[in-house]
């Protein structure tokens, strides 16, 4: 019998997201968010048929598992800070290039006008 836990994270944004699993090396896939068309969800397919899901719950996106078929290399709770480490990276190196675009093009029209 499955039971699936959601565990709530801090991840909002897909993009960065996506880097962080690409980064760690962690094979996922998108798939349409059946409640949010606009959103997406990311799989995480393992060997048992039993996938590990980022689906987004209107704030967030949360881990969906279902913990007695967990078959990842290390435990949940590693699992997820392993990503949110990553992640947190890649939301800085994101938000700072955005910035640094921005000041950039603003500097440009200060000098030039």
């Amino acid at each position: 019998m499955s039971h699936f836990t959601n565990m709530k994270t801090s991840f909002q944004n897909i993009t960065y997201l996506e880097k962080a699993l690409n980064k760690l090396d962690i094979l996922h896939q998108k798939q349409k968010n059946s409640t949010e068309l606009e959103k997406l969800n990311l799989t995480i397919n393992q060997s048992n048929g039993y996938d590990i899901q980022f689906a987004w719950n209107g704030q967030e996106y949360e881990l969906v598992v279902d913990m007695s078929f967990w078959e990842q290399p290390y435990p949940v709770e590693s699992f997820i800070d392993k990503i949110a480490q990553q992640y947190a990276g890649e939301v800085i190196i994101g938000e700072s290039q955005k910035l640094g675009s921005s000041l950039i093009y603003r500097i440009y029209i200060y000098i030039y006008i």
